[in-house]
């Protein structure tokens, strides 16, 4: 088990991050969200004990991180951090031996992925020759390719195309299966309601949400009620309740207080030409934008 306990970090007069807490299972995945500053870099960088907490404490397993546990660790940065004058192979086992592991596992686990990004024929190219989708693909293999314990993915689809960003998800998937801890962050919010069980939102190194996505959309309240069909917009806008009314794709969005503001606006439309009445959560972005927006 990873567990944050009220960790603190100042730089100077600057808190970066602010009392965070949270703990992560294995075979669990956990989402770090913030806007650019939110301090999740740095959160990065105290898990992987690169930096030292101004206060509070970070352990694995009931153990402090340090060195002796690094073969344990992966980490994906946002920023490239790759030696483009290096061959794919080369980066690889270069990487593989730092994590203590034989060249002749790192060479196997090499092919094997490789094959599946599609990428076999490259093996031998140097870094710098490759797109920068390609790259990524490196990155993420020199993250994984030790099988760790404990993964911090900080925006993993960064370049890529929709096939690739699936391949990486199944990828991220067996990792899960097989125990692997995992902590995601990323600006596009589909993908973190996708893998996430927990999340955490930090602005200005302050947690303003934490928990359980299911609760957390749950107790967000607002709804979303997709429409099709003949209807008057003016007459829903009338509803106590409805909180917005916009034309998406052919398709008319109502955004309610709550559950309870539904059935009043069934009772407006009902009578008209409907093909479609949908009522769904608020999505992650929205939530996101409504708690980053109170405090900014």
């Amino acid at each position: 088990m990873l567990k944050v306990d009220h960790i603190t970090k100042y730089y100077g007069e600057i808190c970066a991050v602010n009392q965070l807490s949270f703990s992560l299972k294995e075979g669990e995945i956990f989402g770090l969200l913030g806007a650019n500053g939110a301090g999740k870099t740095t959160t990065f960088r105290m898990i992987l004990s690169l930096l030292e907490p101004t206060s509070g404490k970070v352990t694995l397993n009931g153990k402090k991180i340090d060195y002796s546990v690094m073969e344990s660790l992966g980490y994906l940065p946002e920023e490239r951090s790759l030696l483009t004058k290096l061959t794919v192979e080369e980066q690889i086992l270069y990487y593989g031996k730092l994590k203590g592991m034989k060249e002749e596992i790192i060479l196997k686990r090499l092919d094997e992925y490789l094959l599946k990004f599609g990428l076999l024929n490259d093996k031998r190219r140097k870094i710098k020759e490759l797109s920068k989708g390609n790259q990524q693909k490196i990155q993420f293999i020199s993250s994984i390719i030790h099988e760790p314990k404990l993964l911090i993915l900080d925006e993993p689809f960064t370049g890529l195309d929709p096939i690739n960003v699936k391949q990486f998800k199944e990828v991220i998937y067996d990792l899960k299966k097989r125990g692997c801890m995992i902590i995601f962050s990323s600006h596009q919010m589909e993908h973190i309601e996708e893998f996430c069980e927990k999340l955490v939102i930090l602005v200005k190194g302050n947690v303003v949400l934490s928990g359980d996505l299911k609760e957390i959309k749950k107790a967000y309240e607002k709804m979303n009620i997709f429409i099709r069909g003949d209807v008057k917009v003016e007459d829903i806008q009338k509803i106590d309740g409805v909180l917005e009314v916009i034309t998406v794709g052919g398709e008319i969005l109502v955004r309610v207080k709550n559950e309870q503001i539904v059935p009043a606006v069934f009772q407006v439309v009902k009578k008209r030409d409907i093909r479609k009445f949908v009522v769904e959560e608020a999505s992650l972005n929205e939530i996101f934008i409504d708690k980053v927006g109170e405090v900014l």
